[in-house]
This record gives structure tokens, C-alpha cells and sequence, in this order.
């Protein structure tokens, strides 16, 4: 088996698995970052022009050549000073760049010895391998179809930062075989391994798929699709897109139950940004405290944790929507630390959500929109991402438009634990949009998934108020004012994310009729 490898001096690119090592350690450069190096390696000794390495880069996105000065900066950073003391990469002037190393093609590796290298312990993520699914029919066209939605689905894996995920050429040598999941995290050194089954019947297709935790045996995550076999390529498109984005908030979970029951002197920087996040999508103010707690213990482990400072971010702007703490402080506070994050690590969709998330609640939608955006670019299949681009259509009045961010983010993870937020950010849109009995059932939804959540019970006194249902709006008015005591018109006027005038007006003259004094 070949794997295509780069080397030069102690690195080695990896261009299938999307990772470099350094003396077999996985070295965190960002995205482009790993374009342009590939790029440069690919044709060492020559001058890259600027517009080529953008074009490899960015693929054909317009940029600013200041996008490609701060990510060769960013290389030169990662990759220091080759043996002779020279810079692995020079400035051509006016022209581009050029490296100047020796390096070293393909090479026959080992498996073991490949894949063990680009391990990444705990406290940077856990590691995963998907195994080629089984082809259980005779027809030879679904072996052509399991092998591409594996290879899609590794693709689409290697997207999330947080994961290291062993390339194809490892994992397909398993190919024909039935090995125990244990045997292969021992092989592989990964903790969770996903693996499925392909079976044609008729004009009907199954796909089952199932992701175990190597280290205990025990299912994590299983799923089934049944699907008409019509046009197969868009098919696999469809169930590679929803394998990919049910498993994210599944391993996160896993990776909370790991660290749940162990003393905080054995745990690090990673493991409380997992006890973190299942705490910030109760909405409840105790939770979130605890949240806050956990992802400062895990910035004072690791100052520069982009994901710990994106969530820290999201946690301090839900407190001020939620009203509790006072809003311009909450702001202030998330606004520093989700741009933080953003500055660390720009390749990384969580600290464009956050910022996203921050603008979203300040009024500042066509930001807010910019980096979600970015973040649902970032990773195509971030199912909260569209979630809470969405959600932003809504407050700046384009409900429609909401509407259709949040039926992507729903056909991307149909059992996210993110339903609240997606029932109460759909009553929003529907709000807005004058659909006043639709808003009404969705935030029925949110509150009864999430009983403290403080917005979802304002928009649904509003928009019973607006309907005349007075139970409905009395009731839901009396439990936003409990969770928010500071709740009154001013405050809407004030604070309300809702963008224009004429969508707050309605809104404070539903919770008037609700009962707002």
C-alpha cells in the first residue's frame, strides 16, 4: 500500500489524511494554510506566483492578497527554521513564494507506523476511523457506491478540526475483511471506529451505519437509511451529508460521558470544554454558570483554546439575552472572546459561529450573516450552523429566508440536541412573517424541550397575545417574567435582537396584550 507523503527536514505532509507532522506529532495549521503548503511542496524550487497559491488556496473565492500573507506568516510560524537556519519559505518581491527545502515523494509505509502518527491524544480531540461499509448484495455497482460515500464520508470528517480521522489508504486495507472494532483501534491507535453496510433490494437502497467506542465496545450512534435507488449519486450525496453531521453531536456527547465521573486534577483543556457544552444548550442560568466555569478552567490550561473561548462567548451572550446579567456587559465580554477565538484559529467554523451568534443578538445582521456564513463554508455540514443562520435571517425580518436555512440544518441532523433552539429560531421566522399560530406551536415545542428557556417563552406570550389566545399568553408572559424579571417594553425596545422597528413594535404590542405592563 502507498500513501502519498511530502517530507522534508522533521515534517511530513500527508495530503489524503489532510494533516502535517512534525517527528510524528500533528501540527495544528489551519486549512489554507495546509493548501498553500501543499501547493508549495508540490513544486519545490519554483516560484508560485500570488494568484496561483490563492487559486490553490481559495479556489477560485475572491481574496485579498493580505489573506495570503497572513497564512504563509502563519506557516512560517508553525514551521519554524530549517536545519540551516534559513526560512523553509522565501519572498519572491512583487512575484510570490518559493520553497527551498529538499523534499521527499511517496513513499511504502507500514500501516501501524502511518496512521499511529497522526494520533491526537486527549486534550486535542479523539480519533476515528471509518471503515470501508460491506457490500450486501451481488450487484458490483453498490461496491462502487459504499466505496465513494466512505471516501465522501472521511472527507467530510476530516473537516471537523477537533477530530483526526485516518486516511483512506489505511482504513481500505481492512477492505474484504470483518475485524473486531477492538483489533482495528489497536491497529489504528483510535478511540472511536464507524463502520456500515450497503444493501440494494429491487429499486430501494439501505445504508446502515454505526459508530462504536473502541475502548468500551458499546454503540455510540447507529442509523438506518432507506432510500429509492433513482439517482444513486444523489443518494449517497444526501446520506454521506447526514452521517456526517449526526455523528459531530454524538462523539461530543461520548466525549462528555468520558470525562463525566473523573476528578478535575486528571482532566485537561479538552475535556472541559466537553463538560461545557452539553451545559450551554439547557438555557438554564445554573447550567450556564457551570458551563462558564468549566471553559474558564479550560483557558487558564490552554490560553489559546479557539474553541474554548467560541463557546465562552456563546455563554456569555446568552446570558444577556436571556437577561441575566446586564446586556451591555454580556455583550462586551462575548464580543472579546468569540473574536479572540476567531483571531487563533480562523479555519475553525465554532468561532465564526460564535462571532456570528454574538452579532446575531446585537443587532448586527449583516455581520451576524457574514460569518455564519463562513462557518457553514467552513464545514458544509454543520447542521447548527445553519441552525443559527437562520435564526439570524429571522431577526433581521427575512423569516422566509429562515425558514430554508433551518429545513437544511433539520435534513443535515434530524435528532440534533440542538431542537429547542431550532423550534424556538423557526417561531421567530414565523413570527416575523405574520404566522402567529405557526410561532405559537413551535415555541410550544421549545419550552416543553427546554422549560427554562427564557426567549422562547417571550415570542410565545407575543405571538398568542397577537392571536388573542389570553391562557396562552397569560401563562407564557408569567414565565418569561419569572425566568426574566427584568422583562418589560423598554427592554424589547432596547435589546430584542429583532432588527427593525416595525417587527419590535408588533412584538411589544403582542406582550402588551399578553399582559406587559
Amino acid at each position: 500500500m502507498v500513501e502519498q507523503r511530502l517530507a522534508f527536514g522533521p515534517f511530513v505532509l500527508r495530503p489524503g489524511a489532510g494533516t502535517l507532522l512534525r517527528h510524528g506529532e500533528p501540527v495544528p495549521i489551519g486549512y489554507r494554510a495546509f493548501l498553500l503548503l501543499k501547493a508549495l511542496l508540490s513544486r519545490p524550487g519554483e516560484v508560485l506566483t500570488k494568484s496561483a497559491l490563492i487559486d490553490a488556496a481559495w479556489q477560485g473565492s475572491a481574496v485579498e492578497e493580505t489573506n495570503l500573507s497572513v497564512q504563509i506568516a502563519s506557516l512560517r510560524k508553525h514551521l519554524g527554521t530549517s536545519p540551516d537556519g534559513s526560512e523553509w519559505i522565501t519572498t519572491i518581491p512583487r512575484v510570490g513564494y518559493r520553497f527551498v527545502g529538499s523534499v521527499e515523494g511517496n513513499t511504502d509505509i507500514e500501516r501501524r507506523n502511518a496512521v499511529a502518527s497522526s494520533i491526537m491524544e486527549a486534550g486535542n480531540g479523539p480519533s476515528l476511523a471509518v471503515l470501508p461499509f460491506v457490500n450486501l448484495s451481488d450487484d458490483r455497482e453498490q461496491e462502487y457506491f459504499a466505496d465513494g460515500m466512505v471516501e465522501d464520508i472521511i472527507a467530510g470528517l476530516s473537516r471537523l478540526r477537533w477530530l483526526s480521522v485516518i486516511a483512506r489508504n489505511s482504513t481500505f486495507t481492512y477492505k474484504g475483511d470483518t475485524p473486531d472494532v477492538r483489533q482495528v483501534a489497536a491497529d489504528l491507535g483510535v478511540r472511536y471506529v464507524l463502520e456500515g453496510s450497503v444493501r440494494k433490494a429491487g429499486d430501494r437502497l439501505r445504508v446502515s451505519s454505526q459508530l462504536i467506542d473502541a475502548s468500551t465496545g458499546t454503540h455510540v450512534w447507529a442509523d438506518r437509511y432507506d432510500r429509492a435507488a433513482t439517482d444513486i449519486f444523489a443518494v449517497q450525496d444526501e446520506i454521506t451529508e447526514n452521517v456526517v453531521a449526526s455523528i459531530e453531536p454524538q462523539l461530543y456527547a461520548a466525549e462528555n460521558r468520558r470525562f463525566q465521573n473523573k476528578p478535575p486534577e486528571s482532566i485537561d483543556a479538552w475535556a472541559y470544554v466537553m463538560r461545557a457544552m452539553p451545559q450551554l444548550w439547557t438555557w438554564g442560568e445554573r447550567e450556564i454558570e457551570t458551563a462558564l466555569t468549566n471553559l474558564k478552567q479550560a483557558i487558564a490550561i490552554d490560553p489559546d483554546y479557539a474553541r474554548a473561548r467560541s463557546l465562552l462567548a456563546w455563554a456569555y451572550i446568552t446570558g444577556a439575552h436571556m437577561g441575566w446579567v446586564p446586556h451591555a456587559d454580556g455583550v462586551g465580554l462575548a464580543l472579546e472572546s468569540a473574536r479572540r477565538s476567531v483571531e487563533r484559529d480562523g479555519e475553525d467554523p465554532w468561532g465564526h459561529l460564535a462571532l456570528g451568534f454574538v452579532h446575531m443578538l446585537s443587532r448586527r445582521s449583516r455581520a451576524a450573516v457574514n460569518e455564519l456564513e463562513e462557518a457553514v463554508w467552513l464545514n458544509p455540514n454543520f447542521a447548527l450552523g445553519y441552525l443559527v443562520l437562520g435564526a439570524a435571517h429571522g431577526f433581521a425580518g427575512a423569516g422566509d429566508e429562515g425558514l430554508q436555512h433551518l429545513a437544511k440544518a433539520m435534513r443535515l441532523s434530524p435528532r440534533d440536541p440542538h431542537q429547542s433552539l431550532h423550534q424556538s429560531a423557526s417561531a421567530l421566522c414565523y413570527f416575523v412573517t405574520g404566522r402567529y399560530e405557526k410561532s405559537i406551536v413551535q415555541n410550544r415545542r421549545a419550552v416543553q424541550l427546554r422549560p427554562r428557556f427564557t426567549s422562547a417563552w417571550r415570542t410565545l406570550a407575543a405571538a398568542a397575545g397577537k392571536t388573542g389566545d389570553a391562557d396562552t399568553a397569560t401563562a407564557a408572559l408569567a414565565e418569561a417574567k419569572r425566568l426574566q424579571p427584568e422583562l418589560s417594553a423598554d427592554w424589547v425596545e432596547k435589546y430584542h435582537p429583532l432588527v427593525r422597528p416595525e417587527d419590535r413594535a408588533i412584538y411589544i404590542e403582542g406582550l402588551r396584550k399578553a399582559g406587559l405592563g
